[in-house]
Parts: C-alpha cells; structure tokens; sequence
C-alpha cells in the first residue's frame, strides 16, 4: 500500500501477512506513517496506489461484517450517555443481545461503572469502554491504536491479560503504542516502520539482536582476545579482570566458543533493551542515536 499527502508519501509500499492469532506491535516515530496504515486498513482512507485488502474483502466491508474492530485513541463517544447505555447501542448494531453486553463490560472491566455518564468516566475509563465496544462483533482482527492511553499501571495490566487471552482463542491484533515495554512484554512480533517503510520485523529478541547484537559475558582469566575477534560477527571486545565482555551479532557463535574451546565459567548472553532498538533503527540517516 501506499499513502500519499500531496509531496509526501506517508506509506511507501508497507506489506504485512500476519498470522491468525498473533499480536503484531506497530512502531515508528512521529510521521513514520503508522496511523495512515491503520486507516487504510480499516477503510477511513484509500490508497493513493496499490489496494488494501483485509480477509479478502475492502476495509470497508470487512468492518461492516464485523471481522474487523478497532480502538481507537479519541472519538467515537457521546458524552451524556451511560457506559451501560453506550455498550447496548452498539451491540444493537451487530445484534448482540443482553448476553454480550454483559460479557463485553465484565471483560473491559467497567461493569462496576456501567452506570456513569461517559462523560464523567477517566480518560483510562473511556479507552476501556472504547474496548468493550470493538469487543461486540467478536472481530477476528482487532487493531488498536494508542489502547492504553490514560490507564493506569493496574488497567494496563488487566487490559493486556485480556488481549493476550483472546489470541490464545485465535483472535489477531495488531497495535500502535508508544509504550515500547508493552510491545516488548505483550507481542509476538515487532514491526517497526520508518518513513513509510518497514525497517524491521520480527519477534523483540530478533529485532533487539538485529539493532545492536548481544554481549555474551563470562569470567574467563587468560583470555584470548585475538582469536574471538577472528569470530564471525564479533564487533568489539572488553576485558575487565577476569571478566570478558563479547559484542557480536551471533552471540551462540561466541557462547559455544567459549564453553567447547575454553575454560570460561557464568556464561550471561544479554541483549539491549528495545527502546536502544527503536532508536538505532528508526534514527534518520547519518542521525546517531
């Protein structure tokens, strides 16, 4: 697909197949164009070249279908309804009945506040009333958008073990957040997306890796410096005491070096955290981060 806004082309040929059942973190800076692929996909905008297709079918009717629901970070909400009220409106769109109403409040985890005026409700209360809404049509694919905007670390929580439920059921998800630690904890795969383009893809240990390799550390006295850094991959090497510190890209290379080949001892293989991977992979060109 691609998106363009006049001189700038905002999505610039972004493809992805997604397994039934995964939940897929979308990141990128600002502008990366993360926001434009969420709307071609659920049919709020058209591609400037290209064609998007969800299960086969346009956006627009997989969303009327119900196959496809979304979260989105603002709208969709009338203030001087009830949650309870707001939930039973929709539900009457996809002829859901009392049964469903019930379930989606008790699993958005507003039930106790069905009662209170949305516009009354917190900005973490309306996200999750926003949840149980997408929830109604028991969508196949669940896309959302910033989902934990305004929870708190409980709700955060609960929302996340509630997502990771439905996708052990078969439901997929694909997410835009800004909260790298819960694409690190809570997705199967990571795509990061740099001016319109995916720069990489993969669980977050392979992107993590891919970013800025792993350092393998062991305690090891007398080390060989010079034959590790003949290792295919190794980037540099730090002695410290008896202490050895390995940078490489393929760390089991290193690791089964230093255990099949030498005397080394508490062998640790780390990799740097996600956001040193977000930064590296999205910098701008010839930006260091």
């Amino acid at each position: 697909m691609v998106k363009r806004f006049g001189a700038v082309t905002a999505v610039d040929g972004i493809s992805l197949r997604i397994r039934p059942g995964e939940v897929v973190a979308l990141l990128g800076p600002n502008g990366a164009g993360k926001t434009s692929t969420v709307d071609m996909l659920l049919g709020l905008s058209d591609p400037s070249a290209g064609t998007a297709r969800v299960y086969g079918r346009p956006p627009q009717e997989a969303v009327a279908l119900g196959l496809v629901s979304a979260v989105m970070q603002t709208g969709g909400l009338l203030k001087d309804y009830t949650v309870e009220e707001t939930v039973k409106l929709t539900a009457v769109l996809f002829g859901r009945g009392r049964s469903e109403v019930e379930e989606s409040l008790e699993r958005a985890g507003i039930a106790d506040i069905r009662k209170r005026l949305v516009g009354k409700c917190s900005g973490g209360q309306q996200q999750r009333l926003r949840f149980a809404m997408a929830l109604l049509p028991d969508p196949e694919l669940l896309i959302l958008d910033e989902p934990t905007t305004g929870m708190d670390v409980g709700g955060r929580h609960d929302f996340w073990t509630s997502i990771r439920e439905d996708a052990s059921s078969g439901r997929t998800v694909i997410f835009a957040t800004h909260y790298l630690e819960e694409a690190d904890a809570y997705a199967d795969r990571v795509v990061f997306v740099r001016r319109g383009r995916i720069v990489a893809d993969g669980t977050a240990a392979e992107v993590k890796a891919l970013a800025s390799g792993r350092t393998v550390r062991a305690t090891l006295p007398g080390f060989d410096e010079a034959r590790v850094k003949e290792l295919a991959g190794v980037e540099s090497v730090e002695v410290r005491g008896d202490t050895v510190y390995v940078h490489a890209r393929d760390t089991d290379l290193v690791a089964r070096y230093l255990l099949n080949e030498t005397a080394a001892r508490d062998l640790e293989i780390t990799s740097r955290n996600l956001e040193q991977a977000f930064l590296t992979l999205t910098a701008d060109d010839g930006e260091t981060k």
